[in-house]
């Protein structure tokens, strides 16, 4: 009894379906005559659900999203420096040599993009572990060598003057 229940109900989906479909109300859909988006991540595991919802709303997972956090952050403060690099070269490279007042001006700004630097990579390094401690092993990432990156800044961008160094 109960099975001839569960067909006549089909039967009158399929019904309902049918008489929609004459009538025009599928058609011009989105994503008509596309193919379905199945993202198979059997990597994911319980959260494939979870990950569905936030890539499907233009999100990524957490983890991700941190990685792409701290990516972002080294390329702007290189970016910085970069341009630091380029206005002292600028100087340097100059007919008349610089004035006092900017060789002084110079000097700060190396300091103060350094001591900005050293900060900025430290924050990143401690993203950096909270990614590797929620990520697999293979995701890992290595940790910055601060004090190296600070040394190849220094170089690279030396200060006018030398007694500006110790302060």
């Amino acid at each position: 009894m109960q099975r001839l229940r569960a067909q006549r109900r089909g039967d009158y989906i399929e019904e309902q379906i049918r008489e929609a479909q004459e009538r025009g109300e599928f058609d011009n859909l989105p994503g008509t005559g596309k193919p379905l988006a199945l993202d198979d991540n059997s990597y994911a595991g319980d959260n494939a659900l979870a990950y569905h919802l936030l890539k499907s709303n233009g999100f990524a997972p957490p983890e991700i999203e941190l990685i792409k956090e701290i990516r972002d952050e080294r390329a702007r403060i290189e970016a910085r420096l970069a341009k630091l690099v380029e206005r002292g070269k600028a100087l340097r490279a100059r007919r008349i040599l610089p004035f006092t007042s900017e060789k002084r001006a110079f000097d700060t700004a190396v300091k103060n993009a350094a001591a900005d630097y050293e900060r900025t990579l430290r924050e990143l390094n401690r993203k950096i572990l909270v990614f590797n401690l929620s990520t697999p092993a293979a995701m890992h990432q290595p940790f910055l060598e601060v004090e190296r990156l600070v040394q190849n800044f220094r170089q690279a961008c030396p200060l006018f003057s030398p007694a500006a160094a110790r302060d």
